[in-house]
């Protein structure tokens, strides 16, 4: 199994993953979203930034707006300025994708987070990223979680 800050090797709806078989290769698009995520990993801005297209949609529940996290982020700039404001909310976060699901232009990841609220509370927490793809970058990538878990952690 992958460690939290690892990502766990792809499996593709066309290419389904088996313990009789290695990993197949991955393809452009989650190269490009396994990029994204080694940036997270290595707090690396321009890491993350290296799989998106330059007019990206960053997309975040409406429910998060209370905390200045939630809608539709236009951007490389509006990413790094959405990648500033999370500290003055969280303590930390760490991404752990699991499950890569491939169909045209579109990648599912399921995955979960550790985040940390700024009083040192943790917990684990599911997502969903929706990622749509074109030319191997990210054109829009949508974060789905349970709010109401966030926002007990936030306020713990």
């Amino acid at each position: 199994m992958a460690s939290p800050n690892t990502p766990a090797p792809p499996n593709t709806a066309a290419s389904p993953n088996t313990s009789d078989s290695p990993n197949p290769p991955a393809s452009p698009n989650i190269e490009a979203i396994l990029a994204s995520y080694a940036g997270f990993r290595d707090r690396d801005i321009e890491g993350i930034l290296s799989g998106m297209h330059p007019d990206v949609e960053w997309v975040h529940p409406e429910g998060m707006g209370k905390y200045g996290l939630g809608g539709t982020k236009l951007g490389h700039a509006g990413i790094k300025e959405f990648l500033a404001h999370v500290p003055t909310v969280l303590g930390g976060m760490r991404l752990a994708p699991r499950e890569f699901i491939e169909q045209g232009d579109r990648v599912v990841v399921f995955g979960t987070r550790e985040v940390t609220s700024l009083r040192g509370t943790t917990a684990t927490l599911d997502f969903v990223h929706s990622w749509t793809m074109r030319d191997g970058k990210a054109t829009r990538m949508e974060d789905i979680f349970d709010t109401v878990a966030f926002h007990e952690l936030i306020e713990s």
